[in-house]
């Protein structure tokens, strides 16, 4: 029991990072209607942000965190301005390549500037832990399951309780509507990439955490999120929430228990486990379990 409320705990906490990392894929596409392929990287590049401000500029890390969440912001804004406030109207397929493009080039410039040395991100915790009865839990765990509680709480708060949020809700409902009645649809897209890059920043620096280290494959932890994103539901960001939490357990217990129970199928079908759960949960609910389901009629 020991061990597994141990991996339990892991689990939640990889799966709150996961849930954050799907919330960034969701805001964007209930804004526009298209997945972010560059969103691992902006995770990456946030984190990197993080590390110049904190390790190479001296900055405290509670004070680099929050000034790199407002850089990356303004990241995110500049990319809708300049490029894909271009591609309003145009074929979702040309969109979804721009992203492609963005990341393969969001990833180069982190590359040709950090290089490929793992480095240590300079978080306050380390490898300390708490004991909580007889399971010892790292104390960045703890943390990383509070800020995401909180960032999803603040996020949230955000739509229900603000006009730019409202904004945002109305114009994911019905874009022709939200125009119609004054609603600044094409600054809810630019809202929609400064949440995304501003959120992809923390979940790049728990995920870099210990006893991970910052290094230019972190990027890709984005595509084994997503499956989050797709069990949840695409356009729901509590389902995003939801479907990281299921996601992080499950990939946590299935790496913990394989080896034991079922060793013949090799070390890494924990790396396959969201996918499995992911085309388990489509075969059921193609929608995801909070998605919308979409009806046309003929």
């Amino acid at each position: 029991m020991t061990d597994f409320l141990q991996l339990l705990v892991q689990g939640v906490a990889l799966g709150a990072v996961y849930g954050l990392v799907a919330l960034g894929f969701v805001v964007i596409y209930k804004a526009t209607e298209v997945i972010n392929f560059a969103h691992g990287e902006l995770l990456l590049l946030g984190a990197y942000v993080v590390y110049a401000l904190r390790v190479e500029a001296g900055l405290p890390f509670f004070v680099a965190l929050p000034a790199a969440m407002a850089l990356m912001a303004a990241v995110g804004w500049g990319i809708e301005r300049a490029v894909l406030r271009r591609m309003v109207g145009r074929p979702t397929f040309a969109v979804v390549m721009i992203t492609i493009g963005l990341a393969i080039i969001l990833r180069e410039l982190v590359t040709a500037v950090a290089g490929y040395e793992d480095k240590a991100i300079g978080d306050p915790w380390g490898a300390s832990r708490v004991s909580l009865g007889d399971v010892q839990v790292n104390v960045v765990s703890l943390v990383t399951v509070a800020a995401v509680a909180a960032i999803v709480a603040a996020f949230f708060a955000f739509f229900r309780a603000t006009k730019a949020g409202v904004a945002m809700r109305a114009a994911a409902f019905d874009q022709e509507a939200a125009l119609a009645v004054g609603i600044p649809v094409r600054a809810v897209y630019a809202w929609s990439w400064m949440i995304a890059a501003a959120t992809a920043t923390v979940a790049g620096v728990f995920l870099a955490a210990f006893p991970a280290t910052l290094h230019p494959a972190l990027g890709f932890v984005a595509f084994r999120a997503f499956p989050a994103a797709i069990v949840g539901g695409l356009d729901s960001p509590g389902g995003a929430v939801v479907g990281g939490l299921l996601i992080g357990v499950t990939e946590v217990l299935v790496q913990g228990y394989q080896p034991q129970i079922a060793p013949w199928l090799g070390n890494n079908v924990h790396v396959v486990a969201a996918y499995v759960l992911m085309i388990l949960v489509l075969m059921v609910r193609p929608y995801g379990l909070f998605g919308t389901r979409e009806v046309e009629r003929v």
